[in-house]
């Protein structure tokens, strides 16, 4: 279950009007750019504002400091990347295992990969944040997104379906992380990305009950 956020990180308001959204975006775009040009430990609202185009006290009618900007950054990012996944799983309803497995790996590694710098910078940024409210939503619609795909493959089933998906985002997530760590080149990447689709079909092919152990 998700866990709310915590005090000192929450932002001070939400945009309500389109101009604001603009503002809000600009201010998340100059952070990008500041943690990739500067890094983590110099990064300050004062220099986000300057980067933005913003005053710093229109910075802090949004954030009180540095680390609820990155939080809210990272908010956002995690947002995206479940509103990717839940499209996916939304638009593989119905086909067969090894196309839904295959879609989810190719939809988290591009969402991972259009930004490979960003990806990484924000990383680095969520070891100083408590971010455990963040992972816990993000975890809670990855897997009511997965298990309902799941939920519909023609052509396989399984006993404890819950355990099944949590093990299998486990690698996929863990996986794209190392890679990540590790600063494999792109070719390798990409062989990396084959193999793990690879693993997690011959995975679930190994879960999934067979028509012996299946309810009748």
């Amino acid at each position: 279950m998700a866990t709310t956020t915590p005090g000192h990180l929450a932002a001070r308001k939400k945009p309500l009007q389109a101009r604001s959204m603009v503002t809000l975006d600009a201010i998340f775009e100059a952070t990008i750019q500041v943690l990739l040009a500067q890094g983590l430990n110099r990064l300050t609202t004062t220099r986000v504002a300057d980067r933005a185009g913003v005053s710093v006290g229109t910075m802090y009618q949004y954030f009180p400091h540095k680390q609820a900007l990155l939080y809210a950054l990272n908010e956002r990012y995690l947002d995206m990347v479940a509103d990717r996944i839940e499209t996916t799983c939304s638009q593989h309803a119905g086909v067969p295992i090894a196309e839904m497995v295959d879609a989810l790996v190719n939809t988290y590694w591009a969402a991972k990969t259009e930004r490979s710098d960003v990806t990484r910078a924000l990383y680095r940024a969520a070891v100083e944040l408590d971010n455990d409210a963040l992972i816990a939503t993000f975890a809670q619609r990855v897997d009511t997104a997965t298990i309902a795909m799941f939920c519909t493959a023609p052509d396989a089933r399984f006993a404890d379906l819950p355990l099944v998906n949590t093990t299998l985002l486990a690698v996929i997530f863990g996986t794209v992380r190392n890679v990540f760590e590790r600063r494999l080149p792109a070719g390798l990447e990409n062989d990396v990305r084959d193999q793990l689709a690879q693993m997690c079909r011959s995975y679930l092919n190994q879960a999934a009950l067979t028509d012996a152990d299946a309810p009748s």
